[in-house]
């Protein structure tokens, strides 16, 4: 089963995006040959509470869950955060978001730890986004950084229930962020290659001999980047890699 991890529905303030919409993103799934998405709501992450928007998510796919699974956002120094969280897992959501640079949250922000803990200790995971657009291309009001290397670290040595899947990291950040854990903490870290690049770096095939093929799982960041840029990374492996297995989401990684 192909899963995308990183998918989102609703509308992006600082430019026009096409097609944001979950008829669209089930086209998408299938020409692709895509079985599944875990889908967030894009207006949330720049909302001070996301709570609306994990309402709206939910109407969207109220009737599309078989194969666009809800990732509602929990911020967790908001109040009744941990109720929101214990909402998502009834709503059958195999993981919750958060957006710390978004929020204002720094990387050893306390409320972030915990969050982290308590999604594991459900079973659920919790993904993080490094970036949505080029640092390059975003728009003058988008002041928000990216994740840092940092964040991600110290949510990884946060518990031994911690389960995180990271989005849209480059090759430079995976390799810092990886070989500065533990063994055990590399473990709870899984990252999708949406903003990796392939031939003729080959930065995947390089990452897949390093890191190992099982710490990655496959996401697009759709409808803001194309599922075709990930696909086409996995189809273009060289043949010493080509046959790795990703990572299996079903269980803790």
């Amino acid at each position: 089963m192909t899963i995308d991890v990183s998918t989102f529905v609703g509308g992006y303030p600082f430019r026009h995006v096409p097609h944001p919409d979950t008829d669209a993103l089930l086209r998408v799934l299938d020409r692709e040959e895509i079985d599944e998405a875990w889908v967030g709501h894009l207006p949330s992450v720049f909302y001070r509470d996301p709570t609306p928007g994990n309402r709206e998510l939910l109407a969207l796919l109220a009737s599309k869950t078989k194969r666009l699974r809800p990732v509602p956002a929990v911020r967790p120094d908001w109040p009744r955060w941990a109720m929101t969280l214990r909402d998502a897992v009834n709503a059958g959501a195999p993981a919750v978001r958060a957006y710390p640079p978004q929020w204002g949250l720094g990387p050893h922000d306390a409320s972030m730890r915990e969050l982290a803990i308590a999604a594991g200790e459900l079973g659920i995971c919790l993904v993080l986004t490094v970036r949505f657009e080029d640092l390059r291309q975003r728009h003058a009001l988008d002041v928000a950084g990216d994740l840092t290397a940092a964040a991600i670290r110290s949510l990884a040595r946060a518990g031994d229930a911690v389960r995180l899947v990271v989005t849209a990291a480059g090759r430079e950040m995976i390799e810092e962020v990886h070989w500065g854990l533990t063994p055990a903490e590399q473990e709870r870290v899984l990252w999708d290659f949406s903003w990796i690049w392939g031939p003729p770096e080959d930065q995947l095939a390089k990452l897949f001999r390093t890191i190992g093929s099982r710490r990655f799982v496959f996401g697009s960041q759709w409808p803001l980047r194309l599922v075709q840029n990930p696909r086409a990374n996995l189809d273009l492996l060289p043949d010493d890699v080509r046959d790795m297995p990703l990572a299996e989401l079903n269980r803790a990684p």
